[in-house]
């Protein structure tokens, strides 16, 4: 499975910025969710799907707590990133594309965030950002159609804090991170 240049950057992000995740949301409710809703595979090519829950994120933090602390903090209490890539055919295409579409202007009726919408040969991405207050994210949705070929949906939930993003950009050199503060103070 190949992703595009500008797929690769999204998915980064969107993940990076689940790993931020902190104790508080895993006490309240799942306002980061998004129901991606049955999507259809194709009749032969990619249809990945994975499902990271709250136990495997601490099991996984626990153990990368001498190589790298502070990540392994961040991660701890995250409380769920789910990913699904899926393989584009002539069968499935339609389907796939109205369901990105449909989820995308869900999340805006939700009260959902634009922070990035990205069209760049053949490739459309969008992240959108649900809000608590100006203290926090709670759900992090990346939405991508890869031309005709792949889209991607991923959902990171958490209580994501805006001042964790640029030190995850800081520590790993990722310029967009560094910058990014989404209304928290750093």
């Amino acid at each position: 499975m190949k992703l595009k240049p500008l797929i690769l950057p999204s998915i980064l992000l969107a993940l990076l910025a689940g790993a931020t995740g902190a104790g508080v949301f895993a006490q309240s409710s799942n306002s980061g969710y998004i129901d991606f809703g049955k999507l259809p595979p194709p009749a032969s090519g990619d249809f990945v799907e994975v499902n990271i829950s709250s136990n495997l994120i601490a099991m996984v933090a626990s153990v990368g707590k001498q190589a790298e602390p502070e990540i392994a903090e961040l991660v701890h209490n995250l409380q769920r990133i789910r990913v699904s890539v899926i393989g584009l055919d002539d069968e499935n295409r339609p389907a796939v594309q109205k369901r990105v579409k449909a989820i995308r202007d869900d999340l805006d009726t939700q009260g959902w965030e634009r922070v990035v919408a990205a069209q760049n040969q053949g490739e459309d991405v969008v992240v959108q950002v649900k809000m608590r207050g100006g203290e926090a994210v709670e759900g992090v949705a990346v939405t991508v159609l890869s031309g005709t070929k792949q889209a991607v949906l991923v959902n990171v939930i958490g209580d994501i804090r805006p001042e964790k993003l640029a030190v995850i950009g800081e520590r790993f050199d990722i310029e967009p991170l560094k910058k990014l503060h989404l209304g928290g103070k750093h």
